[in-house]
């Protein structure tokens, strides 16, 4: 489980020169006004493009992971406020990184509207995750699978959690979840640099995969007969999350052995999905941990 995390040990090397990008305002070529009638009509603004978050981390947690993690190493753009550039090297932790200081309203014009970039903006390319196969063997522990979730700020949760109580990894449908990237790493606070991530096609193919070398899979659902520490023991355990509207869906639910839910004595099921998994991913954890 642990040769899929990144390596935390940093090398020491030389400091690392500041390049420092025009702060304040920027300067705008002015555009004479178009003449047309009279020369009375008003000029057009060309709109401005929307930043594509799936190409930049933003905030320190998911930068400072993302620059420790050796499958980063010569990728990217580090931009950092001036401050953010002092602390990264006297800590060392550009790795190799080329630092560039810019402004702190500069990188808020980078980013989508409402970002949080605490002085740390990296425009890098998504993961590219790893094959199904790599987290399948060995057969141990707990593996989170994501049935059509498109939240980022549900799935970044998840991955924190899941790296929390030591999850093996994160399986995804690849045309129906969001990038590592953006919104969601700022909520996963560095646990998409850490946590392996498989990308598949079809969820139920990769469940009978996953079955076929061990593992058994518990679906997630409000309304099954069993309560979640019931279905839960020490085999290894593929814990299946559906989305908040639609649950886990038919094809992929008959596929799992087992469904589940969390039992909820106050009556009002209020839980969002990130908070459903964490609970999960610590019963699950638990019950790993009785076969000790």
């Amino acid at each position: 489980m642990s040769s899929f995390r990144e390596r935390n040990d940093r090398k020491t090397g030389k400091k690392q020169s500041f390049h420092k990008r025009g702060e304040g305002r920027l300067d705008r070529p002015q555009t004479p006004a178009p003449q047309g009638r009279g020369g009375s009509e008003p000029e057009r603004r060309p709109a401005r493009s929307r930043p594509d978050a799936d190409n930049f981390l933003w905030g320190r947690h998911p930068v400072l992971a993302a620059l420790a993690n050796p499958a980063r190493r010569g990728m990217g753009r580090l931009m950092v406020t001036e401050d953010r550039a002092e602390e990264i090297q006297r800590e060392n932790l550009a790795n190799g990184h080329r630092i560039e200081v810019v402004d702190s309203l500069a990188l808020g014009r980078m980013l989508p509207a409402g970002a949080v970039h605490q002085g740390m903006v990296f425009k890098v390319q998504p993961l590219e995750g790893v094959a199904l196969e790599d987290l399948a063997e060995p057969a141990e522990g707990v593996i989170v699978m994501l049935d059509q979730l498109t939240d980022p700020q549900n799935v970044g949760a998840i991955f924190r959690s899941a790296l929390a109580f030591g999850a093996r990894g994160i399986v995804v449908q690849d045309r129906h979840s969001p990038a590592l990237a953006g919104a969601l790493a700022k909520a996963a606070a560095g646990a998409t640099e850490r946590l392996p991530c498989a990308r598949v096609t079809n969820l139920s193919r990769a469940l009978e995969k996953l079955a076929d070398h061990g593992w058994r899979a518990i679906g997630m659902d409000g309304g099954a007969d069993l309560t979640l520490e019931q279905a839960l023991d020490a085999r290894p355990t593929i814990i299946v999350m559906g989305s908040e509207g639609d649950g886990v869906r038919r094809l992929v639910a008959e596929h799992c052995e087992i469904m589940a839910r969390i039992p909820m004595p106050g009556g009002f099921e209020s839980l969002n999905v990130s908070n459903a998994a964490a609970i999960a991913l610590y019963e699950a954890a638990r019950a790993q941990g009785r076969a000790l």
